[in-house]
């Protein structure tokens, strides 16, 4: 079953595989609320469109569009990024840029997300008939209630989808059975109900000490009462595929020639410049990799197996996204502006700052070194438009400072070799909007998202010739998304980019001389990782060039 999403010039939807976590179910004591493995698939059993822009509202009783007030974090924000009152009746409408299409027979429920209730206001559920409508649709909440303010935050979701197949509600033969009439199915269900009242008398009588032994996970392992497995399609794990990026063609194709017409042998030519003919090699390499749907994108793991990490992506310099690693990671819990703000304190922290007015930043980072207590930089991130971002460049100073935290992060021992302070990550903390310029690393690299979430678009190294490496390991395109720079450097319509949104929990693989650029979603906790199982010191041997005198 296909869902495309065609997009117009300037459309730029933010679509992402829904996410399992929310913010009530982490809450719960020992998060037991992810012990209820269907609210958990619920989750995430879909797509999210984020909201293109944090805005806030209020509705003032009446059922005209006059009643709702929107007040836009930016006044300058494109039309078709604007939430508006459109129909009246407490309502607000947001555009989505998108025209969806699907295989034929499918729709597509549209509503808000699954189990996320937002005080003062509902979202409003509809099926659209995406297989052959050439319509774009709306996606409207309804206020609960008259006078109370509602927020919505940059990407924060707005609405919630996933494809149903027409015809099969009335298709349905529903009916009601004595349980008599399936005496195998009336067996299992008494033999439950007996071993769930052992069970919890159990755990009455002796407490056990590990929280996942204070439920019985029968229903979430998949199995019938006596252990014998219930159906060979369980699902204890689930994650909607990404949107693919639309496809591009690097180099135009040869015209096609007419049958009867010779093809005669390329002439001789001299010796290529060798430079133009490693160039050349590179980019070939990348084309032929576009040729294979495997080779071609960046592969989810669930509990990767090392040595299928080490021969499929390390060792082969393919990207990928590790799920499920860090799940037992207090950090994926705690770590939000204030608890962080508790537990450093106002121990003095060194920071990148004032960057904003800089292009160079990121070369002449020791211009930007600020300091200040850790709680007044948390403070000031939360402000708007405050760039401060504390990176990895800071690690060394702020060692001390941070070591409150430490106890919050485990370990990934498949992965990671961890030995001293220096193997235990290396954080990022910064507001919504921190973006870090386009550039690659002389390291193999895990990129462990703890908090918020970051989009991270990825070039591969062999596209370095088309990607104006002016400097070390930066390029003179910054961002690849800039208009100014695509006017500038054309060619930058021919680089293959994967775009990837790492969500809380999420590990991004970046292997060593990918091409990236960063930006925060959200405020965000990030970690990264080089201290692999494997080689990883290959930044010793990069070429230098000694600077004239």
């Amino acid at each position: 079953m296909e869902i495309d999403c065609f997009l117009y010039p300037g459309w730029r939807p933010l679509i992402r595989p829904a996410a399992k976590r929310r913010e009530w179910m982490d809450e719960t004591p020992e998060s037991f609320a992810y012990r209820c493995l269907p609210l958990s698939i619920a989750n995430c059993h879909g797509w999210e469109i984020g909201s293109p822009l944090g805005f806030s509202a209020i509705w003032h009783g009446g059922t005209d569009t006059d009643s709702v007030e929107i007040s836009l974090d930016d006044d300058g924000a494109a039309e078709l990024d604007r939430p508006v009152s459109l129909f009246g009746q407490g309502t607000i409408t947001f555009h989505v840029a998108g025209l969806f299409r699907t295989s034929p027979g499918w729709n597509l429920w549209v509503g808000g997300p699954s189990n996320a209730a937002k005080d003062g206001i509902a979202p409003l559920a509809g099926i659209i008939e995406t297989d052959w409508s050439p319509y774009t649709f709306t996606m409207n909440w309804r206020f609960t209630r008259p006078g109370h303010r509602v927020r919505f935050e940059p990407g924060e979701p707005i609405a919630f989808f996933f494809p149903v197949e027409r015809g099969t509600i009335e298709a349905a033969s529903p009916r009601f059975r004595p349980i008599e009439e399936a005496p195998e199915l009336q067996r299992q269900f008494d033999e439950w109900s007996r071993s769930r009242s052992a069970f919890q008398q159990h755990v009455r009588e002796h407490p056990p000490s590990a929280a996942a032994d204070k439920w019985q996970k029968l229903y979430y392992r998949g199995v019938a009462p006596d252990g014998c497995p219930g159906s060979a399609g369980h699902q204890s794990k689930l994650r909607a595929p990404s949107f693919a990026p639309p496809l591009q063609t690097p180099w135009p194709r040869p015209s096609a020639k007419s049958d009867g017409e010779r093809r005669d042998p390329p002439a001789p030519q001299s010796n290529p410049d060798p430079l133009a003919k490693r160039d050349w090699l590179l980019v070939m390499q990348e084309q032929l990799r576009a040729l294979s749907p495997r080779a071609n994108d960046i592969y989810r793991y669930d509990d990767i197996d090392p040595e299928a990490f080490l021969d499929d992506h390390y060792a082969l310099n393919r990207p990928a996204i590790l799920c499920g690693e860090i799940d037992d990671w207090p950090a994926l819990k705690r770590w939000s502006p204030a608890y962080l703000a508790r537990q450093v304190g106002a121990a003095p922290v060194e920071y990148q700052g004032e960057r904003t007015g800089n292009a160079r930043f990121e070369l002449e980072k020791d211009r930007h070194r600020r300091s200040q207590p850790f709680s007044d930089f948390i403070k000031a991130i939360a402000q708007p438009g405050n760039d401060a971002y504390l990176t990895a460049y800071n690690s060394g100073a702020n060692a001390i400072a941070l070591a409150p935290l430490r106890d919050d992060l485990g370990r990934i021992d498949k992965l990671l070799a961890h030995g001293d302070a220096a193997d235990e990550g290396m954080l990022w903390i910064g507001p919504a909007g921190t973006f870090t310029p386009l550039h690659h690393d002389l390291t193999n690299n895990l990129l462990v998202q703890i908090t918020g979430r970051k989009r991270v678009l990825l070039v591969p190294a062999s596209e370095t010739p088309l990607l104006q490496n002016h400097v070390h390991v930066f390029s003179e395109i910054g961002d690849l998304l800039d208009p100014e720079a695509a006017r500038r450097f054309p060619e930058i319509a021919r680089v293959r980019v994967f775009d990837v949104e790492l969500q809380p929990g999420e590990i991004l693989f970046l292997p060593i001389g990918w091409w990236h650029q960063v930006t925060a979603l959200d405020f965000s906790v990030s970690a990264t990782y080089t201290n692999f199982r494997w080689r990883n010191d290959w930044h010793q041997s990069f070429p230098t060039v000694a600077a004239r005198g």
